[in-house]
């Protein structure tokens, strides 16, 4: 049982069980978890989010205007298409680890959450899943811009950036590029649902999770 009740805590938040504290907020986590990944992990989770929509590579976006005025709109519009649709195919992956991160969580972990700042969830995932997300995210996007010809797409454009001086060459590694976005994606998302429920605990989907957000706020 996580020993929760520390002096340090509100004393409204002291007035919760362990089990009801630690049980609240693996409610929440798993709320935000959930959500990230069934917004995202859907046709058009990423193109038509604006807050996590996969844009061209830096370089190469600064590049983007020039390239339209040459004719090569479309070609941009394609690839972010297909990182879009990557990112998209990837995300489903990322569920189990997520969870399993919330079954696994400590009681230090408890204890930075629930007293940390609005985005203490995010880092908690961050934290516990950044790396091992990026395995698994990385040979489903290069399966996927395999497919798609991507690499292909994306070096023909950065080609013609790089004639007009516009991009580096080393700028060519599309597929870390989406896998690392898309990883974003899902942080910025979870993020989202945790400054919600921070704000507004009835928002969160469990009674045990709006119990601790809720004491939490007082």
């Amino acid at each position: 049982m996580l020993c929760l009740c520390t002096a340090a805590w509100s004393a409204s938040l002291r007035d919760l069980t362990n089990a009801d504290a630690s049980a609240g907020l693996r409610q929440a986590l798993e709320q935000g978890a959930n959500q990230a990944v069934s917004s995202l992990g859907k046709k058009d989770g990423f193109l038509l989010n604006k807050d996590v929509r996969i844009p061209l590579p830096p370089r190469l976006a600064k590049a983007e205007k020039v390239m339209r005025m040459v004719g090569m709109g479309a070609q941009a519009d394609d690839l972010v298409l297909t990182m879009n649709r990557a990112a998209e195919a990837a995300v489903p992956e990322a569920k189990p680890l997520l969870l399993n991160a919330v079954k696994t969580m400590s009681v230090d972990d408890a204890k930075k959450i629930l007293t940390g700042g609005d985005d203490s969830v995010t880092q908690f995932f961050k934290a516990k899943t950044s790396d091992p997300l990026m395995l698994k995210f990385m040979p489903i996007v290069q399966k996927y811009t395999a497919n798609a010809e991507l690499a292909k797409k994306y070096n023909k454009l950065a080609g013609k950036g790089f004639e007009l001086g516009l991009i580096k060459a080393e700028d060519a590694d599309i597929d870390s590029y989406v896998a690392r976005t898309a990883l974003d994606g899902v942080y910025k998302i979870i993020g989202q649902e945790e400054k919600a429920i921070r704000a507004n605990p009835a928002q969160a989907l469990g009674g045990l999770a709006k119990k601790v957000f809720g004491a939490l706020g007082r």
